[in-house]
């Protein structure tokens, strides 16, 4: 029990140390477990090997968890939508990767059968880093994010086919070593076939005993069973558990699914991972998606530290010593062989600019799933022991300068413009008395509320895919950057009335107002703000009506909270009117001492001036709370 306490003791206290420190100096937190696993493993030996090997097998449901995760955030039909950038994107990689690297190990005089092993376990990039890293920077949902996670979901379903493959690579064993593993498994299944087993070891001792069929068909059926578990079950036992009432019963089973899968996916053979991902998929719709989130998103990033940890740990440095040059040269030999075909391939599916860089240098190196498949083929006589060892070092290296090269990505994405395919703007055949430049969710509802009272309107904005979605509706727009002024001129600004800037762009928009008043100082501007410092930036380009876009409806939000609180409709109401008239008149005044060249916080008149307008708020506000109040008793709550 000591020991174990004292394990724990130095893994956190690591953690807690190294992380923040990284994440102060911009390394990520990645990099801040890694280093902290250097520190108490290979150089201060406070972890020994067997005990770092034993952890990382516990450390590795970080990984399960995280894609369970991930698939609760994308539903079936969005993983439809990526087959082309799986089997296309994916497949290819996988394959020019395991190419490329066993053409480079036959060059340096290896057998096929050993450089097609070789390949195949440098062909994967590490999930866990990656996915965290993209995440923690908040890239994965840009076009390099989106291409890599297709590639590594789809590596991840290609370790099936790796582990059945491996078996056949294995370098033939003398005489003697065939006679006596011969020897061992007939005792090994005559003790199994006489010794009461627990149940999980005699399940699997009958799944490794039947035939190929069988084999497939219990793998077909287990996956099936988590589907339609996903599908028929989830939901009743989660309202069955609400009726206790139990915070930790959420926990409970939300860890029991993900733990319980997983057992699963190893007796039959599967990825552990991979059947989580698959899980989430199916549990991407259900009503109870946001609570399995925020009860498995803790122990996922506990343990996905304590993995980088064991890898930081696991690192021999002696091996390292003994043959500096060759592990480094095959670690940069690694990453610059799959870095280049990641570049070529990221160019071929239409990558460009800061997307293409991301991708490239996100996935070059190898992956922890290369621990899995050098461990496999040791055990299969793939491998001889000395070059495993060098390999698994290879791959703790490559991993280790994994947040490096996001660094070097951050460094490039500075100087490097994200090249956007130019795409040539519709021809704009007709002009109306509005113009709605801008429809996300804003534009849309602005323009549906005008169209549907009588009034006609040009649609325009620079993404395709929405002006696309909204002609199935049968709403046309066109195609086009609002801010250009030959679009402009052509949807008829010379003749409008309104024009309506609801861009997504604060920037963008601020622009498109400062041309239009420009053009014409008679026309009527009403813009959407992102926030106060834009409705000022907004107000001093010319905008007449300035809509903050969350501003109405947080008003609304905050009357529902009055009427709950005792007040009537009515007094509510009246409430909500008077602060939005005062808020008004408050952003014209602050909008005069606003200064674009000093911050806010050290505006010293601004700061005095919101202090005094705060203060007549709350005065107006109570004042006619209590005018209300003699006007209309009050009888009861509101609703």
């Amino acid at each position: 029990m000591e020991g174990f306490l004292f394990q724990a003791s130095v893994f956190l206290a690591a953690a807690v140390i190294a992380v923040p420190l990284a994440s102060r100096l911009g390394l990520g937190s990645v990099l801040g477990y890694l280093a902290a696993g250097i520190v108490i493993g290979p150089v201060l030996g406070l972890v020994v090997g067997h005990e770092t090997q034993e952890l990382q097998h516990f450390a590795e449901f970080g990984i399960v968890m995280m894609l369970f995760l991930i698939g609760l955030e994308l539903e079936p039909r969005a993983l439809w939508n990526m087959r082309h950038r799986l089997l296309g994107l994916g497949g290819l990689q996988i394959a020019l990767t395991t190419l490329a690297v066993m053409a480079g190990a036959i060059f340096l005089g290896q057998p096929a059968s050993i450089a097609l092993a070789i390949g195949l376990i440098f062909a994967l990039s590490s999930t866990a880093i990656v996915l965290q890293t993209l995440s923690e920077k908040g890239l994965m949902q840009t076009g390099g994010g989106r291409s890599a996670f297709s590639v590594l979901l789809t590596q991840d379903i290609a370790v099936i086919p790796m582990l059945a493959l491996l078996p056949l690579l294995a370098l033939p064993k003398p005489p003697g070593v065939v006679l006596g593993e011969t020897l061992e498994r007939m005792s090994a299944t005559t003790a199994a076939e006489n010794t009461p087993q627990p149940a999980h070891e005699a399940a699997a001792y009958f799944i490794g005993n039947l035939p190929g069929w069988g084999v497939t068909l219990v793998t077909l059926a287990a996956v099936a069973a988590i589907i339609l578990a996903g599908f028929y079950l989830i939901n009743p036992v989660f309202r069955y558990i609400h009726t206790a009432r139990l915070r930790e019963m959420y926990t409970a089973l939300a860890l029991l699914i993900v733990i319980g899968i997983a057992f699963v996916m190893t007796l039959v053979g599967l990825s552990p991972a991979l059947g989580a991902f698959l899980a989430g998929v199916v549990l991407a719709n259900s009503e109870f998606r946001h609570e399995l989130e925020s009860d498995i998103a803790p122990f996922k990033g506990l343990l996905l530290g304590l993995f980088f940890i064991t890898v930081g740990a696991g690192i021999n440095f002696s091996v390292l010593a003994r043959d500096t040059f060759a592990v480094l040269g095959l670690a940069a030999a690694v990453i610059l062989l799959k870095g280049t075909v990641l570049y070529v391939l990221g160019r071929v599916f239409g990558l460009r600019g800061r997307s293409l860089w991301l991708f490239t240098l996100s996935l070059a190196q190898a992956g922890e799933f290369g621990f899995v498949l050098i461990s496999f083929s040791a055990q299969q006589n793939v491998l001889p022991p000395a070059m495993s060892e060098m390999l698994l070092l290879v791959i703790a290296l490559t991993m280790l300068i994994t947040p490096l090269l996001f660094i070097l990505y951050d460094w490039l994405s500075s100087r490097v413009e994200d090249i956007v395919e130019p795409q040539e703007a519709d021809h704009i055949d007709r002009q109306a008395p509005v113009i709605v430049a801008g429809i996300g969710r804003f534009g849309q509802v602005v323009n549906r509320l005008v169209r549907s009272s009588g009034f006609n309107t040009v649609l325009l904005d620079h993404d395709l895919a929405a002006i696309q979605r909204m002609r199935r509706f049968g709403v046309k727009g066109f195609f086009g950057d609002p801010t250009r002024p030959e679009l402009l001129r052509a949807a008829g600004l010379d003749k409008a009335r309104v024009l309506v800037a609801a861009l997504d762009n604060p920037e963008a928009t601020t622009r498109l107002v400062a041309y239009a008043r420009r053009e014409r100082p008679d026309l009527h501007i009403i813009a959407r703000a992102r926030d106060r410092t834009h409705v000022f930036r907004l107000y001093k380009a010319g905008a007449n009506d300035i809509v903050r876009e969350l501003f109405d409806s947080s008003l609304r939000a905050g009357r529902y909270v009055l009427e709950n609180m005792g007040l009537t409709e009515f007094e509510a109401a009246e409430l909500e009117k008077t602060f939005y008239q005062h808020d008004r008149q408050s952003v014209r005044d602050l909008a005069t001492l606003w200064n674009p060249d000093i911050p806010t916080v050290e505006n010293k008149e601004y700061i005095a001036r919101a202090k005094e307008l705060e203060k007549e708020l709350q005065t107006m506000l109570l004042s006619q709370l209590e005018e209300t109040a003699a006007e209309v008793p009050r009888s009861g709550t509101g609703g």
